[in-house]
Order: C-alpha cells, then structure tokens, then sequence
C-alpha cells in the first residue's frame, strides 16, 4: 500500500493507516518523516527533525494531532526565551495573597519545539526532564504531562549565527534525528497546486486513548533476542570501530552512542514492525531505522569535519561490516 495514494482508505484498514491517509489531504511526500512519526508515537520516543524552512515539518506534526485527536501546541525557540516560558511558573495572585501554577504548552499531546537551537542551553535543558520523566516540578509540586506525549523539535541546518548547539544529554533524549529533503519535482507541482485552493479539513480518525490502545499492542511485538544482540554490537561498534576491523574510523569519533541508542532502536524496531503489520521484528525493520537512531548520538572529532565524515557515512560503513542476524523464530 503506498501513501502518495489518493483513494479513501478501505473499511478494513487499520487506525494507523487510516490517520495516515487523513494526514495525507495536507502533505505531499514527506513519508519518511510521517512514517517515523507514527514509531515515534507508538514508541513513546521524541523526533528531532532537521530542514531548511518550507518542508512542512510544523503542518505535518500540526496535521497529524488533528488526525488523532490530541491537543497541540507550538512552541518558537528564541533567544530571549526562559525556562517558565515553556514549563510553565508560580504566578503571584493578589485578592488571595497566594502562589499559583500556571502551567506551560507543554502539557500537551504534541509539542512542537521550532528551531530549538535557537535558545540557550538553559531553556533547551528545561524539556530534560519533560522528554525523559515526562513530568514538570515547578516549586516543591510535580504535575504529570498528558499521555500520550511527543516532543518534535525542528532546527534550521544553514544558520550558524544566533543558534546554541544542543546539550549532549538533551540530544541523546531525542529517540531520532529524522533529515528532511526537498521534495521531487512531481511532489512540489502538487503542493502548489493544493495551494490554489481552500485547504483540507483533516477530521479526527482516533483518539488519544486509541493511541494509548495501539502503543500497548505494539508492546506485544516479539523481538528475537539475535536481534537485541545486533542492535548491542551496532552501538557497541560506533564506541569500538575497530572491534569490526574499522580501525580508521576510530579518528573520526570521539564518543560512540551510549546505550540508550540500543534501547531506542529495538523499541522503535517494535513500533515499525506493528504499523508494517507484523507480530514480531524482522532485521529489516532495525537497519532502516538505524540511522534515525543513531546519527545524533555520534560525536564526531575535528579530523572527521575537515575531512567532511558525516555520522550517515560512520553508521553505512559499520552496517555494511556487521553480520546481520537471522532470526531463527518468527514469532513466539
């Protein structure tokens, strides 16, 4: 079944389909970014999404809370901005001579962080504890946030004035680094076209307790212990290039992914096999997500900027020298 399909989806289909078909009235192309944005939802993982302005990552991430349901907020990143701005403070109320919470936009379902290396690091380590704990302590009180709950944050990749990089722990809470492209010729002639008239009304397909629903069934998915195995050497690797015979790509990195790339790439493994319609993880579903997973959690030394590596090209040569496992079950 393709995406780029216009047709209504049949009656048969399943909900994530079907949301995927709604998001599709807005969005031409994208399918990468859609498709990890489902895993990231079912995963219960957050998307760090890098393009240069005019991808529609923020209609996408907007149309996509509008086919489920949720609540969503947008959040512009700048310079000026402070932590109460997003978490939310303690508001000083005079008839009462008490303190009280006002809470932030990120008690939502889907937050959208835009251009978020655009504030300092103090703002930016304010989601730590949001992204990982998915609560805020304000004062002395903790106030839990809505489940089910998504960070999708943008950054813009050719500015290098006014932007902060991100804090290496905040990077590594990011479940993936998703790169968005322009879109084909093809692709681009329907989005102006589409933009000629009124724009579609995506209606709701299901709602947040659905999606609950949906993320404990995706916790079903079997994963054949090989395959847990493959994802430990795949991070183990980028620490040790040299374990696999890549002895010259240990210049080029200066920290490896830690483990919890291991746990997000079996888990978001998981999630891709559910919305592909299968009961257990194949190795297929591992590769196609490692990149994702894995590209920014390298830290790269200088030797590897001037010689122009990127983590893509480290992670193609790792995959291309480690045995990709065959599952002896398929199931359980």
């Amino acid at each position: 079944m393709s995406w780029n399909d216009a047709a209504v989806p049949a009656a048969s289909a399943g909900p994530i389909e079907k949301v995927l078909y709604e998001v599709k009235k807005t969005i031409v192309g994208q399918d990468v970014l859609l498709e990890r944005l489902i895993v990231a939802l079912l995963a219960r993982g957050h998307i760090l999404v890098e393009g240069v302005p005019g991808l529609a990552k923020t209609l996408a991430v907007k149309s996509l809370a509008e086919a489920i349901g949720g609540e969503f907020h947008r959040v512009q990143f700048t310079p000026d901005l402070v932590p109460a701005d997003i978490v939310g403070t303690r508001v000083y109320h005079q008839p009462t001579g008490e303190f009280r919470v006002q809470l932030g936009p990120v008690f939502t379902n889907l937050l959208l962080a835009d251009e978020i290396n655009r504030a300092p690091a103090k703002v930016q380590s304010a989601l730590l504890e949001t992204m990982q704990e998915r609560q805020v302590t304000i004062g002395r009180e903790t106030h839990k946030l809505p489940n089910p709950f998504l960070v999708m944050a943008t950054q813009n990749p050719i500015e290098n004035e006014g932007v902060y990089p991100l804090p290496e722990a905040q990077v590594d809470r990011f479940m993936m680094k998703v790169l968005v492209g322009y879109p084909s010729v093809t692709e681009e002639f329907v989005v102006v076209e589409r933009s000629l008239a009124p724009a579609a009304v995506i209606h709701r397909i299901i709602d947040p307790e659905t999606l609950v629903q949906l993320q404990q069934q995706a916790d079903q998915v079997y994963v054949d212990p090989s395959l847990i195995e493959f994802a430990v050497q795949l991070a183990h690797a980028t620490r040790e290039p040299a374990r696999i015979g890549l002895t010259d790509l240990a210049r080029y990195v200066t920290f490896g992914a830690s483990p919890r790339s291991s746990i997000s790439l079996v888990l978001a493994a998981r999630a891709l096999a559910f919305i592909r319609g299968r009961e257990y993880v194949v190795p297929e579903d591992l590769t196609d997500l490692s990149l994702d997973v894995l590209r920014h959690r390298l830290v790269l030394s200088y030797e590897a900027l001037s010689d122009e590596v990127t983590p893509d090209v480290i992670l193609q040569k790792i995959l291309a020298n480690l045995a990709i496992p065959e599952p002896a079950g398929r199931g359980r």
